[in-house]
């Protein structure tokens, strides 16, 4: 069976949603699906199994799970004692950004999860309680919407995202270590196409750029992103496209051309394939301004 889709209708210019101390039960729970966005998910209470890309999990109070996009899931709450959890769900760009040192940045952890396959943490108790706080505290701030809650959100996500990357390095200096050594021609090249996907950015170009063989790019590319070089370079476009759909009131051709496609079927196409709706579909979705 083809896995469901989960879409997301919350502002696309801050894309964040908490779902707080919610008690899942079987019949509340999504088939397999998966998502763009990445996943936080706390066990406060209860109990459930976690199917996670081919792996099952005990879920148990205590228990976090961090779960990359795209990654099929499923959650399967126990019938008698279901499941009281708290999920964070976020778009990677929101809390991605590079460190002064360049040796750290807040999604090591999701990054080691998705290498690894290894999907669950067993926090140690003065953990729980900050995991539990900053859940709480997140909650607060998108409830009351005062001065500021969108950068204390983030301050408040990126600080708990710390602690767990840490407790992971704690744990496993090394595959930390080494997810955290990326290249410069590397990080060169990832620039380049964060800042202007709409140029050519194909694997050719940016191997000659680098003085890099093509085929050793591809690899440590595949190996850093999980993507090849035309699926990230399309997910940052849409990215981008989705910015301008929500934020302007320029064409879809316009958009598709501003965002680096020659065709505007071309472009309808991986909109579709990446967001799951077409560009006309998600601008309706966006609230008004």
């Amino acid at each position: 069976m083809k896995p469901l889709r989960k879409p997301f209708a919350g502002d696309p210019l801050f894309p964040l949603e908490l779902s707080y101390r919610t008690m899942k039960k079987p019949i509340d729970e999504l088939p397999d699906h998966l998502h763009e966005r990445y996943e936080i998910v706390f066990v406060h209470s209860g109990q459930g199994v976690f199917f996670i890309d081919d792996a099952w999990y005990e879920k148990k109070a205590g228990d976090l799970f961090l779960i990359p996009g795209n990654t099929i899931h499923r959650s399967l709450p126990h019938d008698e004692d279901p499941v009281v959890s708290s999920v964070l769900f976020f778009a990677p760009r929101l809390l991605h950004t590079e460190s002064v040192d360049g040796a750290y940045h807040a999604l090591l952890c999701f990054d080691r999860a998705r290498k690894h396959k290894t999907y669950r943490l067993e926090l140690p108790d003065l953990l729980v309680t900050e995991v539990e706080a900053a859940f709480k505290a997140i909650h607060w701030e998108l409830d009351q919407q005062q001065l500021g809650n969108r950068e204390a959100v983030k301050l408040i996500a990126s600080t708990l995202l710390l602690r767990i990357n840490r407790l992971i390095y704690a744990q496993q200096p090394d595959h930390t270590e080494e997810t955290a050594s990326i290249p410069f021609w590397m990080k060169e090249a990832l620039r380049e196409i964060d800042e202007h996907p709409e140029r050519s950015n194909g694997l050719s170009a940016l191997a000659a750029k680098a003085c890099i063989s093509p085929p050793h790019f591809s690899r440590v590319f595949k190996q850093l992103t999980a993507m090849n070089v035309t699926q990230y370079v399309n997910a940052k476009r849409i990215v981008r496209a989705k910015e301008l759909l929500a934020s302007t009131d320029r064409s879809v051709a316009e958009i598709a051309q501003g965002c680096g496609y020659e065709t505007t079927a071309h472009f309808h196409r991986i909109f579709k394939r990446i967001a799951g709706t077409t560009p006309s579909g998600y601008r309706k979705t966006v609230p008004e301004q």
